[in-house]
């Protein structure tokens, strides 16, 4: 499954009404960690079809940002049935990345 580039137009449909757990990536263009973080997201998502993970640009998406309360980047957060379920902020390994995903 690809990374899914997500807006606060289908925000609601595609993570909070997700029947799957969503891994969200907020990021941004210029960080560099973040673009360190995108091709480990791109593996997780061609390897587990058992999560959905989606980017969210904060310079794009600003309301988004502001309402999760993202402070710093990148911050993935896991959402289940439309709950903030476990939170990270900055530049993790796979398999960190892989650990918060299976605690849920």
């Amino acid at each position: 499954m690809k990374i899914i580039e997500v807006t606060k137009d289908n925000f609601d449909d595609v993570v909070l009404k997700s029947e799957i757990p969503v891994l969200v990536d907020f990021n941004a263009n210029w960080c560099g960690p973040c673009k360190m973080l995108r091709p480990i997201l791109e593996e997780l998502s061609e390897e587990r079809t058992d999560y959905k993970i989606v980017s969210i640009n904060i310079d794009e998406e600003e309301a988004l940002s502001q309402e999760y309360g993202i402070y710093s980047i990148p911050c993935l957060v896991v959402f289940k049935n439309g709950e903030e379920v476990s939170r990270s902020v900055g530049l993790k390994p796979k398999e960190s990345i892989t650990s918060m995903m299976e605690e849920i």
